[in-house]
């Protein structure tokens, strides 16, 4: 990320910092996918079905959010959603206008990563990378369940014969079950292969239709 000088910044909004932010993984996304690898960019990515939303996701086989706060935002709903992403992503990075920026690094853990945007005169976004993100080590495992639709989740118990007693309870039985019965691990591994290869989904709407 380019670096910049932070004084006399034009004030940032959520269209502009979107805009360039998906520019910029959108790239990303094409190298991985050059070198092999599955991976998928998704915008307003929900968790606990549609509770919280992150602006957007990268999931590589690692699930990494992007959180914009523009300098026209506010911080009063980053707690609860702070709580939601914890809960499900690898890697949590905030994207933040310089109006939030200190405000914001007092809320958010220190293994989240930080960077701020800037606009310049001719309406072009940079970024600074303030800090980089770590690896999450507070990760639920039912929270990284609850991303895959009943149906996908019910499989994966009926290929480890552990289904029975929930086939036909609400799907947070099933969530509970694939929880018990999964290591941290393969289940981030399941989850992340099976959300990159839904074909057509790429909002909440969708992952409500197939869920009961």
């Amino acid at each position: 990320m380019e670096k910049l000088n932070l004084n006399n910044m034009i004030s940032t909004n959520d269209k502009v910092i979107r805009a360039a932010l998906r520019n910029i993984l959108y790239k990303e996304l094409g190298n991985y996918q050059k070198n092999g690898y599955n991976a998928e960019v998704f915008e307003e990515f929900g968790v606990r079905h549609g509770a919280a939303r992150i602006d957007f996701a990268l999931i590589n086989g690692v699930m990494c959010g992007y959180e914009i706060k523009s300098d026209r935002d506010t911080l009063e709903r980053l707690p609860e959603q702070m709580i939601e992403f914890n809960a499900v992503f690898d890697n949590l990075t905030l994207v933040v206008g310089k109006r939030h920026l200190y405000q914001a690094m007092h809320f958010i853990p220190e293994w989240w990563g930080v960077m701020v945007a800037k606009v310049d005169a001719h309406d072009q976004v940079f970024f600074q990378t303030i800090r980089e993100s770590e690896t999450n080590s507070g990760q639920v495992k039912i929270s990284i369940a609850r991303l895959l639709w009943r149906k996908e989740a019910l499989r994966i118990l009926e290929e480890r014969d552990s289904a029975d007693g929930v086939r036909h309870k609400p799907r947070e039985f099933i969530y509970e079950r694939l929880a018990n019965v999964s290591d941290i691990n393969t289940l981030k591994v399941q989850v992340s292969a099976l959300l990159v290869s839904r074909e057509g989904w790429r909002s909440d709407p969708q992952l409500a239709s197939n869920d009961d």
